[in-house]
Order: C-alpha cells, then structure tokens, then sequence
C-alpha cells in the first residue's frame, strides 16, 4: 500500500476504535516498529519495550482487562460537561466509539503494548535525598521517553492505511496486564493500542484555531499567526 504524505497523515490520524477482522500483515507491523524506534528518547537511552499481541487467547485478557477498567473511566464521564468546541452530535458518536471499544478491544487484529524500563534510572540512588525527593515528584517526565514513539505508531499506522487510538486506563489494572505478558519487575506500561483496518474511513480531524491554544511570550498574550 502506498504511503500518505506527512502532513496528510498527521492531518487524518484521527483516533480509530472499529476494526475490520482483517489480519495485518508482520512485514507492516514492522515498518510499524521500526518508525516507532525511530523517536527520541530520554538520555537516548531507547528504554522502550513494545509487545505486539496477536494472538486470540491473549488479546482476549487484555481485552477482558480494558472492558474493567471502562467502568471507572464510565465514572468519570458522568455528568461531565460536554466540551463546547464538539457538537452534540459528534460528541454523542465520539461516546459511541468510546463505548464500542470498551467492549472489542480484545476483537482488533493487533494490540500493541508501548512500556518502559525503570531500569534507565538505576543510578538515582547515588543522588543527594533532597535531589531523589524532587524526581519522585517528577514521574510524569517518564513518558517523554516513550509517547514519542507512540505518536510514531499513530502515524505509521495512518500511512499504511490503518487505524490505532492510545489509550491507556489499562493502568488502573497495571498487575494484571504485567502478568498476561510476563512482564517483569522493572518493566511499567504505558499504552494499550489496537491496531487493524478501519471498519469505517480516515478523517480529518478538528482541532481548535492555534490562536486559541498557543501563547507568545506569557500566558494570557496570544500567538498572532
């Protein structure tokens, strides 16, 4: 399949949440890996793990362990106010998607699990308490080594005429998806990503105007552009 141009695909990545029962070709999920390695990292270190699950048995845990976690995420969007840039209609078929994918997680030909190694700080203990203390309040930086390499795999599958969506509630059952995969100790997850052909087709998504979310200098002055 011939590729899409760069800023064809990172305008019609949307998020994907149908999926045909098509199999995707290895060779694909490959090229698939290899831009995904192709990110930046912390340190260069490339700390990540990914494991492909293709087989049924296995998505079918992962899948059973995401339609768990739906219902805390169910929590959290009762009641919420509908975000005033999404028309009800589009947020009513966002919800749908949302809801489809609770329950065909483990149904998507492919499901990808982005980690990465703890191991990559394994010099911390050298450091001074009060330095250790602030890096303990900094964890979310971890994730700068490895959501680059994810954003690579939206992309990637975009071009090959795929679809994926991150998602990541999965954590809130972090043990059980460590034992499914016989993850070990030093090794944390961070995305849990169904790979396979749209049922439907790509879009283009819609962002709000970069005059309403970029700042120059200090917030509160916006970007002319």
């Amino acid at each position: 399949m011939a590729e899409t141009g760069l800023f064809e695909t990172i305008y019609s990545a949307g998020a994907i949440r149908r999926f045909r029962p098509d199999p995707v070709p290895d060779e694909i999920i490959t090229k698939i890996m290899d831009a995904a390695i192709r990110a930046p990292s912390g340190s260069n270190a490339q700390s990540w793990l990914f494991v492909v699950v293709k087989d049924p048995e296995q998505r079918r845990k992962l899948g059973a362990v995401y339609k768990k976690a739906s219902s805390p995420l169910l929590k959290l969007y009762d009641g919420a106010p509908r975000p005033e840039h999404i028309d009800q209609k589009k947020y009513d078929r966002f919800m749908q998607a949302v809801v489809h994918l609770f329950d065909h997680m483990g149904d998507a030909p492919v499901l990808l699990v982005a980690c990465l190694k703890a191991s990559m700080w394994s010099g911390a203990a050298k450091l001074p308490d009060d330095v250790k203390a602030k890096m303990a309040g900094s964890v979310r930086i971890a994730g700068s080594s490895i959501y680059p390499a994810v954003q690579n795999v939206i992309l990637a599958c975009r071009a090959y005429g795929l679809g994926t969506v991150l998602t990541t509630i999965h954590a809130f059952f972090e043990d059980e998806v460590r034992a499914i995969l016989d993850l070990p100790a030093d090794i944390q997850t961070y995305a849990l990503m169904p790979i396979g052909y749209p049922q439907g087709h790509h879009y283009t998504v819609k962002r709000k105007p970069v005059a309403e979310v970029v700042c120059l200098d200090r917030y509160g002055q916006r970007w002319p552009g």
